[in-house]
């Protein structure tokens, strides 16, 4: 994925400012596309010479005169030309699925607390998950098309987070039983 097409997709959501936009990154889109803020207001400025968007300045900018960015029919064009390119699945890169594989081979090494640390944050991040979803979608309320694809798109994240918690338990059994 590329970050300047992340960055369209949200200031399509809304137009508003680089600092509004990257805080709504990091609660939204951050979830499973992670940029530094630095990283969006650069993308920011590419975009804007590319004719992608233009800057403006809001008429209740008040002193600040805070600089708002919109999509501009170029952005639009460009958005939707990339997200019909045919994208390839999930790159999975994990350094503890390594030190796991180094494990195996050393078979002198303690991994039970890091992998209790990881289950951790799994489930913190699936409680986090779903608080957004009780939140934000309502059981037994039918959603617009939108807000249906916004959660679906937070179901993956919470079965993936299941599924890291299943084999994290399973991992843990294994590990715990050859280090007694």
């Amino acid at each position: 994925m590329s970050l300047p097409h992340a960055v369209l997709t949200s200031l399509l959501e809304k137009a508003t400012s680089g600092y509004d936009l990257a805080r709504r990154f990091d609660k939204s889109i951050g979830y499973f596309w992670h940029a530094t803020h630095q990283q969006i207001y650069r993308e920011l400025a590419r975009m804007e010479a590319a004719g992608w968007i233009a800057a403006f300045v809001p008429p209740d900018a008040g002193k600040t005169r805070k600089k708002h960015y919109r999509v501009l029919p170029a952005g639009r064009q460009e958005l939707a030309r990339w997200a019909l390119e045919p994208t390839a699945p999930m790159d999975l890169r994990d350094a503890f699925t390594v030190k796991l594989r180094a494990d195996a081979v050393l078979d002198e090494i303690d991994l039970v607390p890091e992998l209790e640390r990881h289950l951790a944050l799994h489930q913190a991040q699936l409680a986090h998950y779903q608080r957004i979803e009780a939140q934000d979608f309502p059981p037994g309320q039918p959603l617009p098309r939108a807000q249906a694809i916004q959660h679906l798109i937070l179901k993956r994240g919470m079965l993936y987070e299941q599924a890291q918690i299943a084999w994290g338990r399973e991992m843990l059994v294994l590990l715990g039983d050859q280090n007694t």
